[in-house]
Parts: structure tokens; C-alpha cells; sequence
């Protein structure tokens, strides 16, 4: 019992939770594809559309803000230390399996938002209230898209435990990793200053916490692709080599690289699923809080949300790795097929070292600041998630113990987490996210009929030049009572 490994434990756990998913999740992005016809490439116009079409001035969050919402939680550090992992793991051809996952499976993202939307409700908390929001998300669609309240009831007791008390761990712990690298100070200095800052804005209510997300996240994600941009740019003699190395590892016809074209195909996958939320029911929260005339609207404005993560800053951070040659490959065992950056682990750590290739010295320092936002974001997100979870299970009861319960446990974690392991944390992380993602995905599979009658009747109506308008009970869909009550009605219509 000596060497017994709790952290080795849980990652083994995780691998089980999360080897089988990369099939699952590409199957029903497969089959989703199909049933929409390719609706993530037919109706990218709409998706932009969208975006200008609802200011939030009916009620609810303008389109925009659910998109901001939805991409901080996308937008966390994963698109920055968790492509590096998939790297490690699978090797650079890891990033053409995430590209593909990121197309195919937007769609799933688009039938969690679009059955968000359909199934959501009048939000009865006050702080809520204030901030001109409606509620909906996967529990939502669980309990009355599918009548499990049960399970409904499960998956929301699974994300305000995980989101609200776990989660935020590896976001915190990647932070101060950063932090370590780029000013060698102690984990506990950001644990106390991230600690601060989230009690600052959650304390301050939803509605402050939509406007610092809906600042932070555009200005980080252009920020970080002009960066990103520079980087390969300067390295543009090396892309062609890059992109050849990429395909040759991901098709496993490499020299080196081809024995770990499985891993690339797993870890791709499964770092595409974890950056980009498809699947786990984060963004259909963000989803369901905009006011839009038709489900399929706010589908497409979150699968827009994941091309921005996955295809452009996902994608950004992976070429910016290999192009400078700022990674390593792991052999699966204790040693290595590339070990171009020794004694660094794989994270943050790896851009870090990409940026110094073209500006000495300024790498370190713009990833940990970089990474304390991006990261700062996303706990807002994770916050936003867990507190919907909790009024989903207060049921329109005050609840006031209930809250200040999650704002003071997300405050630990948010402590803790940053001087925890990092295998740790990760490893507990991967397990309460597999967990939620198969409750949600089997769940999507059931309801595979509803989001294909949903978006049939979306077709329908903009073949015939109209503005789409959502009737359930034309389509014989029950449970969507938002859509038939007539003040809501009239609304939407707007």
C-alpha cells in the first residue's frame, strides 16, 4: 500500500470514462449531421445573421451575450493546456482528429442549445430577473423533453457539485503553473488573488457577471489569435512541413509517430469534446438564457461559438506548437518518441516556449497573464452553470443557505485547487465531466426525433422566406410550455 497512487487510479478511471466517448460522440455528430443535412455549413449565414438579429431588447440575453457566455466556458485554459496534452499523447497528428470532431460534432452542440431553447422556463429567481434572463439547460431538457425529472434531478446534483466545487480546479491549477513559470512566485500569491476576483463578481450577481464575460472574452480570443497568427507567421517557412506532420501522425503513416495514430485519434477527440463542451451540457445554460423567436436560432449561434473554439484558437495554439517545435510525444510509457522541449511539462508551458522562439523573455509573461484570464473566464462560466444547476433543483424557492453555499465552495476550490496536484486535479476533473457527458449524451440520443422535427420546421419556414417561429404543439411537442404561454409568445415573436 506503499506506492498505492491515487492520482495514477483516477487517471486510469478517467481513461475508461473517456476512451469510448471519442466513438460515441463522433457517432451521434455523424448522425445529427445527417439528419440537418450538414446544418453547420448550410446555414453559417444564419449563424451570423443571428448575431445582430436579437439585441436582447425583448427580454432575455441578446444572442451575442449567449454566444460570450457559452465561450467562456469553451474558451478556458483547454484550449491551451489541454491541446498541449493531446499533443503529448497523441502526437501532433492529435490536432487533425480535433478538427474533425470540432465539424462534425458541432452539431451535437447544436441539438444541446436548440432542445435548451425549446424546453427552457420563466426564471423565477430574483438575481435572474434582474439580469433580463429566461433559465433552460440539460436538466431542463431531461425533465421535461424526456419526463426523467429523476435524472434530470441527477444531472443537475453532478454539475453544481462538479462545476460549482471540482472543475475549477484545473483551471486554477493551470494558472498558477503559469504564474510559477513566467514570475516564480508561490501558487498560494494567484490563489488568493483569483480567489478575490471571483468573489468580487459572483458576489455581484448574474448581471455583473455577464458584463465582465461579455468584455473579457471578445478582446482574449482576438488577443490571443493575433498572437497565435504572429507566431506562425514568422515560422511561415515551416507551415508546409507542419501540416504534412500533422497528417502523416493523425493517418499513422509517420516514421516516428505512426505507432501512436490510435492515441491521436482518442486524445484528439477527447480534447475536442473537453475544449469545446460538445456534449457536456455546459453551454446549454448560456443557450437557453437568450430571447429568440425559434430554437434552432440559438443552435446555430452556439455552433458557431464552437468553430471559434475548436477550428480557430484550439487549432492556433496546436500550430503554434509545432511549427516552433515547442512540443514532446509521449511513447506511452515512461519515455519518448519526441522530446523537443525536455524537463517541460506538457500545458501552458509549451506556448510559453513557442512565443520566446520569435520574442525572447515575453512568452512566459503573456501566457500567464493570457492564462489568468482565459482561466478567470471560464470560472465565471463553470460559476453560471453551477448556480443554474442549483435554482433547477430549489425549483423557484429562495434557497438562500443553497447559494451562499456554492459561491463559498467555488471559493475554495478556486484556493485549493491552485496548490493541489495538477494530475490530481485534472484526473478528478476528466472523471465528473465523462460522467455528466454520458448521462448527456445518451440523453441526446433519445431526443435524436425532437431535434430533428425542430429543426425540419426551422427549414420549412426559411425556404418559405419567413422569420421562423417555434409552435410547439403544431409539431406535437410537449412539454415546451415557455413556447405556449401567450406573454412569452408575443415576445419572441418581436
Amino acid at each position: 500500500m506503499e506506492n498505492f497512487d491515487f492520482a495514477e487510479l483516477l487517471s486510469r478511471v478517467s481513461d475508461a470514462l473517456w476512451g469510448p466517448m471519442a466513438y460515441v460522440v463522433l457517432g451521434l455528430g455523424i448522425a445529427y449531421s445527417v439528419a440537418t443535412k450538414g446544418v453547420q455549413f448550410t446555414r453559417i449565414p444564419d449563424m451570423l445573421r443571428q448575431l445582430k438579429e436579437n439585441d436582447g431588447s425583448q427580454g432575455g440575453l441578446s444572442s451575442f451575450q449567449a454566444l460570450v457566455l457559452a465561450l467562456a466556458s469553451r474558451v478556458g485554459v483547454g484550449s491551451i493546456a489541454g491541446v498541449a496534452t493531446a499533443i503529448f499523447a497523441g502526437g501532433p497528428g492529435a490536432l487533425l482528429w480535433m478538427a474533425a470532431t470540432g465539424l462534425v460534432g458541432c452539431t451535437v452542440g447544436y441539438a444541446e442549445a436548440t432542445l435548451s431553447q425549446a424546453f427552457k422556463r420563466r426564471v423565477m429567481d430574483e438575481d435572474r430577473q434582474k439580469a433580463n434572463e429566461d433559465i433552460g439547460g440539460m436538466p431542463y431538457y431531461i425533465k421535461y423533453g424526456l419526463k426523467l425529472p429523476k435524472i434530470g434531478a441527477l444531472v443537475a446534483v453532478l454539475g453544481v457539485i462538479g462545476y460549482g466545487v471540482v472543475f475549477p480546479g484545473f483551471q486554477v491549477n493551470t494558472i498558477a503553473a503559469s504564474a510559477k513559470l513566467a514570475f516564480d512566485v508561490p501558487s498560494w500569491v494567484p490563489a488568493i488573488l483569483v480567489t478575490l476576483l471571483i468573489a468580487g463578481v459572483i458576489f455581484g450577481g448574474t448581471t455583473r457577471l455577464v458584463k465582465v464575460t461579455q468584455f473579457l472574452v471578445p478582446v482574449l480570443a482576438v488577443g490571443y489569435l493575433i498572437l497565435a497568427l504572429v507566431v506562425i507567421a514568422l515560422n511561415i517557412t515551416k507551415v508546409p512541413a507542419a501540416f504534412m506532420l500533422i497528417i502523416q501522425s493523425a493517418l499513422g503513416i509517420h516514421p516516428i509517430l505512426g505507432g501512436v495514430a490510435g492515441a491521436a485519434v482518442a486524445w484528439g477527440v477527447r480534447r475536442a469534446v473537453f475544449a469545446s463542451s460538445n456534449g457536456l451540457g455546459e453551454a446549454t445554460f448560456a443557450a437557453a438564457a437568450a430571447r429568440t423567436s425559434h430554437p434552432a436560432k440559438q443552435g446555430l449561434v452556439q455552433t458557431f461559438s464552437i468553430y471559434i473554439d475548436v477550428l480557430l484558437i484550439c487549432m492556433a495554439t496546436g500550430l503554434m506548437m509545432v511549427v516552433s517545435g515547442k512540443f514532446n510525444v509521449s511513447d506511452g510509457a515512461d519515455g519518448f518518441l519526441v522530446n523537443n522541449v525536455p524537463d517541460v511539462a506538457a500545458g501552458a508551458n509549451w506556448v510559453q516556449e513557442a512565443i520566446d522562439t520569435v520574442a525572447p523573455g515575453w512568452g512566459a509573461g503573456f501566457v500567464a497573464v493570457a492564462v489568468l484570464l482565459f482561466g478567470f473566464a471560464c470560472l465565471l462560466a463553470y460559476f453560471y452553470v453551477a448556480n443554474s444547476n442549483l435554482l433547477f433543483l430549489l425549483n423557484g424557492k429562495s434557497g438562500n443557505v443553497w447559494k451562499l453555499a456554492l459561491k463559498l465552495g467555488t471559493m475554495a476550490i478556486v484556493f485549493i485547487g491552485s496548490i493541489a496536484d495538477a494530475k490530481l486535479i485534472w484526473a478528478a476533473g476528466d472523471i465528473g465531466l465523462g460522467l455528466i457527458a454520458w448521462v448527456n449524451l445518451i440523453c441526446l440520443a433519445f431526443l435524436f426525433p425532437t431535434v430533428r422535427k425542430i429543426h425540419a420546421d426551422y427549414e420549412r419556414q426559411r425556404k418559405l422566406g419567413l422569420n421562423p417561429v417555434f409552435d410547439p404543439r403544431k409539431l406535437g411537442i410537449d412539454g415546451a410550455d415557455f413556447w405556449i404561454d401567450t406573454d412569452n409568445k408575443e415576445s419572441v415573436r418581436k
